[in-house]
């Protein structure tokens, strides 16, 4: 199976929300703050369910397996839908997350290294954060 897209994942969010669009509340910057609110409650069952069973049985357990993937989707649907309605694109999270991430590898490298910032020249996203500036 290929992987699953943010792109792939809006997709099917806006689907579900047209399909259900006498039903649901809109996509549109007013109700992000209540995706974000129903995002927070499916996390809160993710948490339940590894804090109830523990991470080893969970990850081993076929039907709490099932449990904790059917609420990890529903965060991501709703990490969607947090997207969907403040407009932010697969692309723009994708920049952020390489400008977030180098810094975050270098400190990592330095503190394992003991080695400064000057011996991390060679940070493979390097370019991408140059093209970014």
């Amino acid at each position: 199976m290929s992987d699953f897209s943010i792109n792939e994942m809006q997709k099917m969010q806006r689907e579900l929300q047209d399909k259900f669009r006498d039903k649901w509340e809109p996509i549109c910057p007013e109700t992000g703050k209540n995706k974000l609110l129903w995002m927070i409650g499916e996390i809160g069952e993710v948490i339940y369910i590894v804090k109830k069973n523990g991470g080893n049985k969970v990850s081993t357990d076929a039907m709490l397996r099932k449990d904790l993937v059917e609420e990890m989707a529903d965060v991501l649907m709703y990490y969607n839908d947090v997207m969907l309605c403040y407009g932010i694109t697969a692309d723009e999270l994708k920049q952020i997350s390489v400008v977030i991430f180098c810094p975050l590898a270098i400190a990592r490298f330095c503190n394992m290294r003991r080695t400064s910032f000057v011996d991390w020249k060679n940070c493979r996203y390097s370019a991408s954060l140059s093209k970014l500036k």
